[in-house]
C-alpha cells in the first residue's frame, strides 16, 4: 500500500497527499470521494463506481493507493471522518465559537473573508503531521546535527521557507548554507560529498531547478532530504528521507495556485525548536548567542 503516514490519518489528508500522483482513474475516483464524502459512504464499490465512470476494481486500488485494504475500509474511514467533524463543529457551536463548515459566514467584507479564510487554514493545520513518521523526523534530526555541511535548496514559492529555515538553524548554532541562485545551487551540492546534506523544500515536488539540484547531490554522495506536501512525486523519488505535510488546500491545482505554506512553515519551526533540544548546553548557549545580538540591535 502506498501509505506510510500515520495509520489514523483522515482519508481527506490521504487523498491530499496522494491524489494527484494516482493513476488518472484512481485519481477520478479519489476526487469524487472528496468532493462528496457523504454520498460516497453510502454508495458501495459498484455504486461509487457507476457514479464516476470506472469499473468496480478501479475503485477497490484507489482504495488500497490511499493505504486501506479495500473500499469497505475506506467506507468506514470516512464515516469516522465525518463523524469526527460533526462532533468538533456541534461542540464549537456551543462553545459559541464558529468553525468553517459549521455556519455560512454572512461578513463579505474584506477583514470577513480573511477571517473565513484563516479559519479554514488553521482547520486543517491539524492534519499536518498525519503522514510524517517516526523514522523520517529522527533521520532528520540526527543529519542535520551530524553533518558535516548543510545546504538548504528551496526554489519559487518555496524560497522563503528555506531562507526562514537558513536564518532560524544559524541562530541554533548550526551552519548552512543557501544560494537563490540554480546554478550556485547546482554547484555548491556537487561539491558536498558523503557524510554532508541537501535540505530541499517544495511544495508541490516538482520544480525542475531543485530536482537538479538534487541530483547533484545525490551524485555527490550527501544525503538528500526533502519537505513535500505529496507523497508521490518526482522530489519523493530522489530523496533519502521524506517529510511530507499534507497540503492545506484541497487539491494540487489549489496548492499550484494558491500557494499556501503555513503547515510547512510550522513543522520546520517546531523542528527547528527540537533541534535545540537535542544539542542540550550547545543549543542553549547558541540561542543566548542569538537573542544577545538581536537584544544589541534593539533601541529603545
Amino acid at each position: 500500500m502506498a501509505w506510510n503516514g500515520a495509520n489514523d490519518a483522515r482519508p481527506s489528508v490521504r487523498i491530499a497527499s496522494l491524489a494527484p500522483a494516482l493513476q488518472r482513474t484512481e485519481r477520478r475516483v479519489a476526487e469524487a470521494i472528496a468532493q462528496d464524502r457523504g454520498r460516497a459512504v453510502e454508495l458501495t464499490a459498484q455504486e461509487l463506481a457507476e457514479w464516476v465512470g470506472v469499473g468496480r476494481t478501479t475503485v477497490i486500488r484507489a482504495a488500497q493507493s490511499l493505504g486501506y485494504e479495500g473500499y469497505p475500509q475506506l467506507r468506514v474511514a470516512l464515516v469516522q471522518e465525518l463523524a469526527l467533524e460533526t462532533a468538533s463543529a456541534a461542540a464549537s457551536v456551543a462553545a459559541g465559537v464558529r468553525v468553517a463548515g459549521s455556519a455560512p459566514n454572512t461578513d463579505t467584507s474584506a477583514l470577513g473573508v480573511l477571517r473565513s479564510r484563516v479559519a479554514q487554514v488553521a482547520a486543517r493545520l491539524g492534519d499536518t503531521t498525519s503522514a510524517l513518521t517516526a523514522d523520517s523526523v529522527e533521520t532528520f534530526l540526527a543529519t542535520l546535527d551530524s553533518a558535516a555541511r548543510v545546504l538548504v535548496v528551496a526554489n519559487g514559492l518555496s524560497g522563503p521557507l528555506g531562507l526562514a529555515l537558513v536564518m532560524r538553524l544559524n541562530a541554533a548554532g548550526r551552519s548552512v548554507e543557501y544560494f537563490t541562485d540554480p546554478l550556485a545551487q547546482q554547484i555548491a551540492a556537487r561539491q558536498l560529498g558523503a557524510g554532508s546534506a541537501c535540505i530541499v523544500f517544495s511544495g508541490s515536488g516538482a520544480n525542475r531547478q531543485t530536482l537538479d539540484t538534487m541530483e547533484s547531490a545525490r551524485e555527490s554522495g550527501a544525503t538528500v532530504i526533502a519537505f513535500t506536501s505529496f507523497a508521490r512525486s518526482a522530489v519523493v523519488e530522489l530523496a533519502d528521507t521524506v517529510l511530507v505535510v499534507p497540503p492545506i488546500n484541497d487539491s494540487f491545482s489549489d496548492e499550484l495556485i494558491h500557494t499556501s505554506r503555513a503547515a510547512l512553515m510550522l513543522l520546520s519551526e517546531e523542528l527547528v525548536d527540537l533541534f535545540v533540544e537535542r544539542r542540550g548546553e550547545r543549543g542553549v548557549e547558541a540561542r543566548a548567542a542569538a537573542l544577545a545580538v538581536l537584544a544589541s540591535a534593539i533601541k529603545e
